[in-house]
């Protein structure tokens, strides 16, 4: 929603990584195995997954990261790339940790066109079915709860420490990731504006 309001690019290091996974890639079957543990990707892999991407032409008037940084290194790292990067804002959805479990838990992916549904807060037509290409909706490994927990102890050990480099610098809107997305996306919009 975000990327088309502000007409930018949303780039996922997940999307990338795991597009990664499915061809079967060097750097896929290296992620896969990390990933399914609910642990980070190597510094280095992923800055140089951003890098690469940024650098396309949609990305010469903004873009939307999603999922990178996740750690003070890979922030360092970001302030340091070749090329002047546009003004950085770095977003916090403030939600509950149950709640990210209980999210996560009921998310699906389509197995044909990776399309994301969620079986309470975006289900589709039909269970177990893609909408948009009819494909086979399936849980990913991480989705799964034991290493959605294990995903959270990372996020809490490597990437809350992010806040406060952000908030320190002026650089971090905080939003209440609580109600629904058309909610949180007015409350994101405005969030972005005021910290503009």
């Amino acid at each position: 929603m975000l990327s088309r309001h502000l007409d930018i690019p949303h780039i996922s290091t997940g999307d990338i990584l795991r597009d990664e996974v499915q061809r079967g890639s060097p750097l896929g079957r290296k992620a896969k195995g990390l990933m399914d543990q609910g642990k980070l990707v190597p510094d280095d892999v992923m800055v140089g997954i951003v890098r690469d991407r940024i650098e396309g032409s949609d990305c010469r008037h903004g873009f939307i990261l999603d999922g990178f940084p996740r750690s003070l290194p890979q922030a360092t790292r970001l302030e340091n790339l070749d090329g002047a990067l546009p003004p950085l804002l770095a977003v916090s959805l403030r939600v509950p940790l149950e709640e990210v479990v209980r999210r996560l838990g009921q998310r699906r992916t389509c197995r044909k066109c990776k399309a994301m549904f969620h079986r309470t807060l975006n289900p589709p037509k039909v269970e177990g079915v893609c909408d948009r290409c009819g494909g086979e909706l399936y849980q990913r490994e991480d989705d799964k709860k034991d290493v959605i927990q294990a995903r959270l102890a990372v996020y809490q050990r490597e990437t809350e420490p992010l806040l406060a480099f952000y908030r320190d610098r002026g650089e971090l809107v905080e939003i209440d990731g609580i109600g629904s997305a058309q909610e949180v996306f007015e409350r994101l919009v405005a969030g972005l504006e005021a910290g503009s």
